[in-house]
């Protein structure tokens, strides 16, 4: 809580100073900077992370099927590893986390980023296209973090952050197989938090809303090849949505960044953090519509269970 706090006071480009500051006291009195692992961080959320994690003086190892469009923003930087990774290759996984503990001797903070979205009806996306969503937003997920976990572990210590989505925590028409990749990235957390806390590993997944990124694009939004024209009113309204706010979302990505400094920072870490109003907004309504629902059916959901006579 003190470095949101800090991130409060400050606002966003004191704190980074803030944070820089501390990170090089730190290491005068001989602690270790962080090292951070980051898919997908030649643009978009993984590029700005990346960039504050340099500022708050750590050492950086971004990753992206290209390495030489992610020195494009910071240049070059002897605490930074560009190197080459496509997430579907969970060699190419193995070999980049090989490269990153060859050069900065350890990996402390994990960032799934890398994956894009699918929009279009469940009925619209055909099973390539739903293939190919889950083998980047899921098994590549799954992919880098056997590949960083064996390293966190000999440590003893490791925060993996896994990018889902507010489309993770709630579905919306038109979102629903990309949706669907962002429960899987949920549940899997949940699941490997428990897994590894007794190593001394933290999990988060963080839940971004709509930012104003290249995310609505044709760069990181895939669109169904299908459309069925009675999904006109549903599906037909979210296609119209996604064009007209492109560029015009509430998030402001450098905040994201921002609030990625304060996670890592914080002593107790939240195994799940809603980043943008929205994303809040939305997690509000579906846990009021939950425990309604709940609670208008509770008497037939606990009605089978074994009875003492049926027992």
């Amino acid at each position: 809580m003190e470095y949101l706090a800090d991130y409060l006071r400050y606002g966003e480009p004191l704190f980074l100073a803030h944070q820089a500051g501390r990170s090089r006291r730190a290491q005068s009195k001989g602690k270790k900077m962080r090292v951070w692992f980051i898919t997908g961080a030649s643009r978009g959320f993984g590029a700005l992370i990346a960039e504050a994690a340099l500022k708050a003086g750590d050492a950086v190892v971004a990753t992206a099927r290209d390495p030489n469009t992610v020195t494009a923003r910071p240049g070059q930087h002897d605490r930074l590893l560009a190197t080459r990774l496509d997430v579907t290759s969970e060699a190419e996984a193995h070999e980049a986390a090989g490269q990153a503990v060859k050069k900065f001797g350890q990996i402390d903070i994990l960032v799934n980023n890398a994956g894009y979205g699918l929009l279009g009806a469940i009925e619209e996306a055909s099973a390539a296209e739903t293939a190919k969503l889950f083998n980047t937003n899921v098994f590549g997920v799954l992919g880098v973090t056997r590949a960083v976990l064996p390293h966190m572990r000999r440590q003893r210590s490791g925060h993996v952050i896994n990018i889902s989505s507010v489309g993770g925590y709630t579905g919306y028409p038109g979102w629903g197989v990309y949706g669907a990749t962002k429960f899987a990235v949920e549940g899997i957390s949940e699941a490997l938090a428990g897994e590894v806390a007794p190593l001394g590993i933290k999990v988060t997944v963080v839940e971004p809303g709509f930012f104003r990124t290249d995310f609505l694009d044709e760069t990181s939004l895939a669109r169904t090849a299908q459309h069925i024209d009675d999904y006109r009113e549903s599906v037909g309204n979210t296609r119209a949505h996604a064009a007209d706010v492109n560029h015009g979302q509430r998030g402001d990505p450098r905040k994201l960044a921002s609030a990625f400094i304060a996670l890592v920072n914080a002593k107790n870490p939240p195994m799940r953090l809603p980043l943008g109003s929205d994303t809040v907004e939305r997690i509000e309504a579906k846990n009021t519509f939950v425990a309604k629902e709940l609670a208008e059916w509770r008497t037939l959901a606990t009605s089978t269970d074994f009875t003492d006579e049926a027992a």
